[in-house]
């Protein structure tokens, strides 16, 4: 095992702050571990909360359109998970295999891999696209929306799925930069692409109405992209990528089919337990709806920097699998995972101690709060484990073992979570309290597992 320096301790966390936004490129596969650590997750974590504000932007701006341009936004997103899961998994296949190539020291094929992932992606997109061209309106009323709504969306709708291709791309692409280490280009990408959306869509919306969204969104990521590229071909990282590298490669196409797919149903799998929580929840009233929404967006929200943590844990586990470094790739995920740990037991403890202020910044009204209340509380109690876990399951992506973690997801989520929280709600009786304590404990198993299963160590066997 590699051993720590020590000299990057003496400088201010400032100090580390500023590197971490500035630098394009580092090697993670000496050094300190800690700042490795904290060099990818700073932007990471940017990247993510970037991410999560296409969103808000939208039906902002959307809302003051009438519900049924909402409804159509909410109805389009809905169904673009699937695409949404796609460019997930591409992106951590295509991080697996540019991390693996950069520790072993190999920029040319790091650029190979990542050019192959591009290539995928266009294909899937494109097919994407005709579906969504020829089938919008069709796809609107398979989601559920009525008439109105049909009428109304489905041009927007044409437009974001004929569009599916910068939102592959902007995932994909970031996915590279992650598994090179340049966690910095990533960040800023989404940065200009929200800031063009910001302003295109007021803009847009009012020329255009709802499809003017659309465009908004869609070409604020079309930028985002543009500079995503520019930065493959010209910037001053590791991975450069010419057009030779798009030549097709069987064996690169077949490693990222098989972690790309694999990764996908993981997300979904994930996605859907969710879902089906939410179904439970929906059967004991609209308050408790209302209260279970308000308490998860809460808890995602806080969740955001343990995500760029674990996010950190992939791609440094590829670059050192890659530098043949097993023991210290193993030595980041705990160090990880350790600091996951620590920040999610102060977010317990805050949600515990506030549960109150904290759901009633969004909703006051009793009956809402009392379900918001509980659920913030018993769902938080199991934050330790969920941080670890996240942690876990991102180091087996990034060893290219995306096959762990989606047989551990499907398991504990689809055969025992569902059940189990039907059997505690709904046979004994215990309502809402029986589907969040099922959620603790299935995430509680899922940590256990994924533990017991890292420590084996075969993840470091894998040949990507």
């Amino acid at each position: 095992m590699t051993p720590n320096t020590n000299t990057s301790g003496r400088k201010s966390v400032w100090t580390y702050l500023k590197e971490s936004l500035a630098s394009e490129h580092a090697d993670f596969t000496t050094g300190s571990i800690r700042k490795a650590i904290f060099m990818l997750a700073i932007p990471m974590i940017l990247e993510m909360c970037m991410e999560s504000v296409f969103a808000v932007v939208d039906i902002f701006f959307v809302g003051k359109l009438g519900p049924h341009a909402a409804a159509t936004v909410g109805l389009t997103e809905s169904f673009l998970t699937i695409v949404y899961s796609i460019a997930i998994g591409l992106s951590m296949g295509a991080t697996a295999l540019v991390a693996r190539r950069v520790g072993e020291k190999n920029p040319e094929e790091a650029a190979h891999a990542g050019a192959q992932a591009m290539l995928l992606a266009f294909i899937l997109s494109i097919l994407i696209s005709i579906c969504g061209f020829l089938f919008a309106d069709k796809i609107l009323a398979l989601m559920g929306a009525d008439t109105q709504v049909r009428e109304l969306g489905a041009v927007y709708t044409r437009i974001m799925l004929c569009g599916n291709m910068v939102i592959m791309f902007l995932f994909l692409i970031n996915g590279i930069f992650r598994g090179a280490g340049d966690a910095t280009i990533a960040m800023r990408s989404l940065w200009l692409a929200n800031i063009c959306n910001i302003i295109l869509c007021p803009i847009l919306i009012h020329r255009f109405g709802l499809p003017g969204a659309a465009i908004a969104t869609t070409t604020g990521r079309g930028i985002g992209v543009g500079y995503q590229v520019y930065h493959l071909i010209k910037g001053k990282g590791i991975v450069k990528i010419h057009w030779h590298h798009f030549r097709p490669d069987k064996a690169i196409l077949r490693s990222l089919t098989n972690i790309a797919s694999t990764a996908t149903l993981q997300f979904i799998v994930a996605s859907a337990s969710w879902i089906a929580m939410a179904r439970i929840i929906a059967g004991f009233g609209s308050d408790a709806m209302a209260g279970y929404t308000i308490a998860i967006r809460l808890l995602i929200f806080f969740i955001m920097p343990a995500w760029g943590l674990s996010n950190a844990a992939a791609t440094l586990v590829g670059q050192n699998l890659g530098a043949k470094q097993p023991d210290r790739a193993e030595a980041s995920v705990w160090k990880t995972a350790r600091y996951n740990a620590l920040f999610m037991a102060c977010v317990s403890l805050l949600f515990i101690i506030g549960a109150e202020f904290f759901v009633g910044l969004i909703n006051r009204d009793p009956a809402v709060m009392q379900t918001g209340v509980k659920a913030l509380r018993i769902i938080s109690m199991g934050y330790i484990f969920y941080g670890v876990g996240m942690v876990m399951m991102n180091a087996f992506n990034g060893s290219g073992d995306s096959k762990t973690p989606t047989w551990i997801n499907l398991f504990w989520f689809w055969l025992f979570q569902i059940p189990f929280a039907y059997f505690l709600a709904e046979t004994l009786k215990m309502g809402s309290t029986g589907v969040f304590i099922a959620i603790v404990v299935a995430e509680t198993c899922v940590t256990v597992t994924s533990v017991i299963l890292f420590k084996k160590g075969k993840w470091k066997l894998i040949k990507v």
